[in-house]
């Protein structure tokens, strides 16, 4: 392999961020912060400093502008360009979106009678993105009379997005706009009423409002309002369209209120008031609401309560807790009910014949993969459509006949120049030091020799119960074509081993999951795969915390650390709650205002934990607009480290000054983002430029 060019000799010096300590005393601890002043977003001078950091980034990282070139090229050689969606027949209309060559963003569109009928273009992404450096969409809905079209958009980053109405006969805006919205959005019956939720100044759903077409939003009717602090509001429909629901949720709890959709002037009913650590969600059939709980069930069970009496003590079970076996989600249709679940850390789909109660599980041919459900609309149709992929496989849309038990492949995402036959995925799994086997996905190049020579790139998250399972990325097909062990550890505090998994990570086991990942990288070590040298680690948001841990307490053990959007500087964001998604998130990481939990947060924190001593080539990445992890954490942590650590090893932040959490919004400026970080890794690593293809 080629090497890449040689880092310049003479390098600009990096950015020194002035020191302007505050001191703070909690819980008897006095903690000393010299850069708690970088949160002033309104200071021209912290707006210098990033963007002196941006400029010292992209000095040390000119030497690599070829090979960033070349990786961005290799990733969207390997896109088909144009293409489009697997349709989705709703009444008499399919609806699909498509690509076109060279545009950054989907086409919205349907044909009325079947696919032969004339296209309709319904939005056009393209053309409300001009103008505009970042644009994302949302709630992107059809009213039930096919007429008309509702769409949010949000061009800063910051998640606070502006609904539109279309009239889809002439084409026209209503004059109505309403900004400052959330995910989520439901259609009344009538078609003339819709549902919507509005954003309070920590950026948190709190208030459900009805809207009637072409009336002045600030008289829209407020129909729930939430007032505790730890909940979000968040809108979803019956997939019999009978019924609106009003789904609040915390980390722990929830309380689901619901309206008739034939009655959007109905006051909220509520199925079962809230009760602390009692998680549920609702689907309708015949009258009687479908209950997917965690009450006296860690994995969850499905209950039945009748729509007229639905409380809790009205429920009764109709599937079990099972305690090897986590139900994450669940679909219900006239004449099945669907289980996306998981079980010995793989997912499954298990289908219920409501007529007559045999169940039955979907068989898929690889050991690791991943699959989940598709839009499904149609509540009487006996097929269910879901995505199916693993590591080596790309993304395949599937329609199942629940009844026949067969599959139906409907689209496989094209790959332009790849072949699968080239690489291999296993599943492999590691000791932690409580004796926890941790599972660990891998994907390389088929036949590699386990000789420690091979270059790696290990992913973790670690948080909230989600799981990172195990799926193609055409992007990482420029690693893997250069000798590249790529590697996921599903580690505690995400969900893959169920409910349990995700408990024994966080609170006051949090460090659970940064030892899991620790264990993780010697066992590939360990096993051959790979040595310290030749390591790379990364992660994003909660998986930034992950970094920030684990390369405190292993430093030796990484060559390169790339921490996107990184949640590092736990104590101060968690001890603020005018900060989006703090109290929230106290029932994920505790409150510190609890001098036991302040004490176990304290002893983690990336921010508070940087020591004078030596550091792998550590990658930060921040966004400006970003309303889930500030700005101002990664700056601060950089700055910290680039005063204490005792090397040369590079140590670069990136802010985007124009976006939020999840970067660039353009399919092709995002490739640009990835490229860079790649680059970083393979710098570092001192793999090259060239590709073995």
């Amino acid at each position: 392999m080629t090497q890449t060019t040689p880092i310049p000799t003479t390098l600009p010096q990096p950015p020194v961020a002035p020191r302007r300590p505050k001191r703070m005393e909690i819980h008897g601890d006095v903690r000393v912060d010299d850069y708690f002043w970088l949160r002033e977003r309104e200071n021209p001078e912290v707006l210098a400093y990033l963007e002196a950091e941006n400029a010292y980034t992209e000095a040390l990282m000119a030497h690599t502008q070829p090979l960033q070139e070349q990786l961005y090229q290799e990733m969207r050689a390997r896109i088909q360009e144009t293409d489009q969606s697997v349709p989705v027949q709703m009444d008499d209309y399919f609806y699909y979106t498509r690509l076109e060559e060279g545009r950054q963003y989907p086409i919205y569109c349907r044909r009325r009678g079947s696919m032969a009928g004339p296209e309709e273009i319904l939005l056009d992404q393209n053309q409300l993105a001009e103008g505009h450096a970042f644009l994302r969409l949302t709630n992107f809905k059809v009213s039930p009379d096919h007429r008309w079209l509702a769409y949010a958009v949000d061009t800063s980053g910051g998640e606070g997005y502006t609904l539109h109405i279309k009239d889809l006969e002439s084409g026209e805006l209503l004059p109505e706009a309403i900004p400052n919205t959330s995910y989520g959005l439901a259609w009344a019956n009538d078609s003339r009423t819709l549902f919507y939720t509005l954003l309070d100044p920590a950026k948190r759903p709190y208030r459900l409002l009805r809207h009637a077409l072409g009336t002045d939003p600030s008289q829209d009717a407020l129909v729930l309002e939430e007032t505790d602090d730890r909940f979000f509001l968040r809108i979803t429909q019956s997939k019999d369209r009978r019924y609106i629901f009003a789904n609040l949720n915390s980390k722990i709890t929830s309380e689901v209120h619901f309206i008739p959709a034939d009655r959007p002037q109905e006051p909220p009913r509520v199925i079962q008031p809230r009760v602390q650590g009692v998680e549920y969600g609702v689907e309708h059939r015949e009258g009687h609401f479908y209950i997917l709980t965690n009450w006296e069930a860690r994995n969850f069970r499905v209950m039945t309560a009748p729509v007229q009496e639905p409380g809790m003590d009205r429920w009764r079970e109709f599937l079990p807790h099972q305690e090897a076996v986590k139900l994450d989600h669940m679909e219900l249709f006239a004449g099945h009910l669907v289980l996306f679940e998981r079980e010995n850390g793989l997912q499954q789909i298990r289908v219920v014949d409501l007529a007559t109660d045999q169940a039955h599980r979907v068989t898929f041919p690889e050991p690791v993969y991943t699959v989940w459900p598709g839009p499904n609309p149609n509540f009487q149709s006996p097929s269910l459509r879901f995505h199916y992929t693993s590591l080596v496989t790309p993304e395949t849309v599937y329609d199942y006949d629940m009844d026949s038990r067969t599959l139906d492949q409907r689209k496989q995402t094209e790959v332009p120049g790849y072949d699968p036959s080239r690489y291999e995925t296993k599943r492999i799994w590691a000791t932690a030091p409580d004796g926890t086997q941790v599972p660990i996905s891998l994907v390389h190049p088929r036949g590699i020799r386990l000789d420690g020579e091979n270059p790696t790139l290990l992913y973790g998250y670690g948080s909230y119960g989600v799981s990172i399972d195990p799926r193609f990325d055409p992007k990482r097909l420029s690693l893997l074509e250069r000798g590249f062990v790529y590697a996921i550890a599903h580690i505690r505090g995400g969900g893959e081993l169920g409910r349990e998994w995700y408990e024994q990570g966080k609170f006051l086991h949090k460090m659970n999951t940064f030892t899991d990942f620790i264990a993780a990288a010697e066992h590939l070590i360990q096993e051959g795969y790979t040595r310290p040298e030749r390591l790379a680690i990364m992660g994003r948001s909660a998986g930034g915390l992950l970094m920030g841990a684990v390369t405190n307490l292993r430093p030796d053990l990484f060559r390169a650390v790339v921490a996107g959007v990184p949640f590092v500087d736990v104590i101060n964001t968690m001890l603020d709650p005018t900060i989006p998604l703090t109290v929230i998130e106290y029932e994920e990481w505790g409150n510190p205002n609890d001098p036991e939990f302040y004490a176990y947060m304290r002893s983690y924190s990336p921010y508070d934990n940087v020591e004078a001593k030596e550091y792998p080539h550590i990658l930060a990445t921040a966004g400006l607009n970003d309303p889930r992890v500030q700005y101002w954490e990664p700056a601060k942590w950089v700055a910290k480290l680039r005063r204490l650590k005792q090397d040369g090893n590079r140590l670069l932040l990136r802010t985007n000054m124009g976006a939020g959490h999840a970067g660039a919004s353009g399919r092709f400026d995002y490739l640009r983002e990835v490229a860079f970080d790649y680059a970083f890794i393979l710098d570092a690593l001192g793999v090259a430029g060239n590709s073995t293809t």
